[in-house]
């Protein structure tokens, strides 16, 4: 990881940015293997920016890290200290059930904004769906990201995004912004291609759809193969992905790959775009127009296509369902921060201040903590925001957000170490238990939904749970499930190094950090 000069979307304006030196751009290259491989992943912090934090760590979004391996999770304060700046750490961790489309990205404050994000795919040799497509490659994989001039440490609350990068590049809609070149997805007539769309931004949702190409099959949902499900246009909430069939079989042409932020209709100049190049296609900007939306995917249609069905009783709070019920506020009129039954994350102490809910700070890492000998909700910091599960419990979580869904709503809630099923998703009033949709985040909706979700404790560690918005974790929307911390303590395979974070970031002046 590099710090280095960039302009991606022609406003001219060069800015300081995370890049890594194996792609030299804001998207880092594509991490990829096959199912059941084991991932050996050396992250080298070379950062050296004043513009920007030092320190590093980095989450594999989507990856369970069972059997020992909670340490490789990456969220720092939460399964590490960051990496500090000049040195190196390696992620090591093999999941020979997952395959599937994955991301990486920094977990630290709100660094990725920066920078230091990028696509991660696990291939399938025996993949049930491969008759459907002939093309699934680096060139398919296309990543969703937002932009920003400003820098993540000088925004003082929300960031708003200046561009929208696909595939790293984009156009600026303001004042100096050019026809700067943008990605360009080549394919050819008659060939079929699995397209793996991430929205890997900050915060804006996107709604992806391609011009004159209205017949997309959807497959898969956060890693999780589904049923066949046709669409027009799919919206992703961030961290969302989606595996897509592309049926290559119109006019050889330019057409747009269009990514308008929270819906967004107009793309003049070709902001928020990407081209579709078939091949014999002119170099040029496509002169398409925008599809009539007529069929949207809904997330209610995404069945699982292996195991379908929610854990437990097929009824809300049944025999041996562990309820948890979370209250989300927002502090308006004080310290401008989130809380989940009134209580705001806050780990790092730089970012302490006083406020009129419990508030507090610790930067000693949760998994640090349950290796110390603190493993109930009552011993870790900081304090009130931990849930306790065990192996085995079925437990149903409920985000009903009347008090947020207007401060930057709709929020997409990640949970971590897990997928969960979508027993009522938002928009709809009643549950699913017999086929809901099976993923990682989840967007909760508008003022009126109480959208719910569940699954099974079968992976001890501390998991965290927050609004991907990076903004609002940052501003405290999260919470850890602390999972089974005693049979994680007799399991845990960290590694000599991993001991080694905490006393060297720890001893990091604060310009460093």
């Amino acid at each position: 990881m590099l710090s280095a000069t960039v302009d991606p979307d022609g406003s001219g304006v060069r800015r300081d940015a995370i890049v890594f030196q194996e792609s030299n751009t804001v998207i880092g290259p594509l991490i990829r293997g096959n199912k059941g491989d084991t991932f050996q992943l050396n992250v080298v912090n070379n950062l050296n920016s004043t513009n920007m934090r030092k320190s590093t760590s980095i989450h594999w979004h989507g990856i369970f890290q069972d059997g020992g391996q909670e340490w490789a999770d990456g969220p720092a304060f939460v399964t590490q200290c960051p990496i500090a700046p000049q040195k190196s750490f390696q992620y090591q961790f093999r999941e020979p059930n997952q395959a599937g489309t994955f991301w990486y990205h920094s977990h630290l404050s709100t660094q990725y904004c920066d920078g230091g994000r990028g696509p991660f795919v696990i291939y399938d040799p025996q993949d049930a769906y491969a008759s459907l497509y002939d093309v699934d490659d680096e060139s398919t994989v296309i990543t969703i990201a937002d932009w920003y001039h400003t820098y993540a440490i000088d925004v003082a609350l929300v960031g708003v995004p200046d561009s929208a990068l696909i595939n790293g590049l984009g156009r600026y809609a303001g004042t100096g912004g050019t026809a700067s070149a943008l990605a360009v997805v080549s394919v050819t007539q008659g060939k079929r291609y699995r397209l793996r769309v991430i929205n890997i931004a900050c915060d804006p949702n996107y709604r992806f759809s391609i011009d004159g190409h209205p017949e997309l099959t959807v497959i898969e949902a956060d890693g999780v193969e589904t049923v066949q499900v046709k669409a027009d246009a799919v919206d992703l909430f961030v961290g969302q992905r989606y595996s897509i069939i592309l049926n290559a079989n119109k006019t050889v042409g330019n057409y747009w790959i269009r990514a308008g932020p929270a819906g967004a209709t107009a793309f003049p100049g070709g902001i928020n775009s990407a081209i579709l190049r078939y091949a014999g296609a002119p170099i040029a900007d496509p002169t398409t127009s925008p599809n009539n939306i007529t069929n949207l995917l809904k997330e209610q249609s995404l069945i699982p296509r292996v195991s379908p069905g929610a854990p437990g009783p097929p009824v809300r709070g049944g025999t041996g369902v562990k309820v948890v019920n979370l209250a989300f506020a927002f502090n308006a009129n004080g310290d401008l921060r989130f809380t989940i039954n009134n209580v705001t994350w806050a780990p790092y102490v730089d970012d302490f201040i006083e406020s009129p809910y419990p508030l507090t700070e610790s930067t000693v890492p949760v998994l640090l903590q349950i290796l110390s000998g603190s493993k109930t909700a009552a011993e870790l910091l900081p304090a009130g925001s931990f849930i306790e599960i065990t192996q085995g419990d079925i437990v149903e979580i409920n985000l009903p957000v009347p008090n947020i869904a207007a401060i930057g709503g709709p929020h997409p809630f990640h949970l971590h170490g897990h997928t969960f099923d979508v027993i009522r998703s938002a928009g709809m009033t009643t549950d699913n238990f017999a086929n809901p949709p099976r993923r990682d985040v989840v967007s909760t909706g508008a003022a009126t939904d109480t959208v719910t979700i569940r699954f099974q404790a079968n992976n001890p560690g501390p998991w965290f749970l927050h609004c991907h918005i990076d903004w609002h974790l940052e501003l405290g929307l999260a919470l850890v499930f602390v999972e089974s911390a005693t049979q994680l303590v007799s399991t845990l395979k960290q590694p000599a190094a991993w001991d080694q974070l905490c006393p060297t970031y720890n001893a990091l002046a604060d310009g460093d950090k």
